[in-house]
């Protein structure tokens, strides 16, 4: 990893910081924004994300990776968490994890998924549920930068309710020039929109995404199955296989 790709500072090996919790924000009713303090934080790039690591008295570790939700902001961090009922890692960070509380993350991790505001190609971002996460983290960096790269957002969901960063994404649609974000949803749809609940298809893409002339960098996140529908349609539209970057996650992710 390059000092670029740390914010200009020259990256240390990569090792385990001990961090701790100084904020949490709810999000939906099962996922949350953890604001975590880290000393000497490197910096890291919107797409990359961090390992977690926690510690039972009885010696046994568990770890999970979660990707990076906003730009560098010193040495804070912030990683947004969806609980997974039956996990071992998430249910601690959302329901027990206390401010001030220790916990042993690593990273930054990445360079492939990644978008660094000197681009000036136009942006697809495609979600899937908690898949917004680094892509949210790419739409503040676009911001906090001054870009005028344009931006479009296809947000995938199950209901309303289920939709991350609801109230600034909202804020963000309307007063970010160039950004455009539509929402799909898969079981329940808010009152007024249009159409049928439904899973993404090729219409979605083609009608909310760049046409693949202008050789934009699409970005699709979530679950597996759904990063490789999407990736499909993408390829099968015409956009280049090097210039769909693909992140995805299994159940226990």
């Amino acid at each position: 990893m390059t000092a670029a790709a740390t914010g200009g500072r020259v990256a240390a090996p990569l090792g385990w910081r001990v961090a701790r919790l100084v904020q949490r924000r709810v999000e939906t009713p099962t996922a949350q924004t953890l604001v975590l303090s880290v000393p000497d934080w490197p910096g890291h790039l919107p797409g990359q994300h961090v390992d977690v690591r926690l510690t039972a008295p009885d010696g046994y570790q568990a770890a999970r990776s979660y990707s990076l939700a906003g730009p560098v902001d010193g040495d804070r961090i912030e990683l947004t968490v969806q609980r997974v009922p039956d996990g071992e890692v998430s249910p601690y960070l959302t329901d027990v994890w206390a401010e001030g509380d220790p916990v042993e993350v690593r990273g930054p991790v990445g360079g492939w998924f990644v978008w660094r505001p000197a681009q000036t190609a136009p942006v697809l971002l495609v979600a899937g549920g908690s898949g917004v996460v680094p892509l949210m983290a790419m739409v503040r960096a676009r911001r906090a930068a001054g870009s005028r790269t344009p931006f479009r957002l296809i947000y995938s969901v199950r209901t309303p309710a289920d939709v991350i960063y609801a109230d600034e994404l909202r804020v963000r649609a309307r007063d970010d020039l160039g950004l455009d974000v539509t929402y799909l949803y898969t079981r329940e749809a808010p009152d007024g929109w249009r159409g049928e609940p439904h899973r993404v298809g090729l219409a979605d893409v083609n009608t909310h995404g760049w046409p693949a002339e202008l050789e934009p960098l699409c970005y699709v996140c979530g679950p597996t199955g759904f990063v490789e529908t999407v990736a499909d349609l993408l390829v099968g539209l015409g956009h280049q296989t090097r210039r769909v970057r693909t992140e995805r996650f299994g159940p226990t992710g």
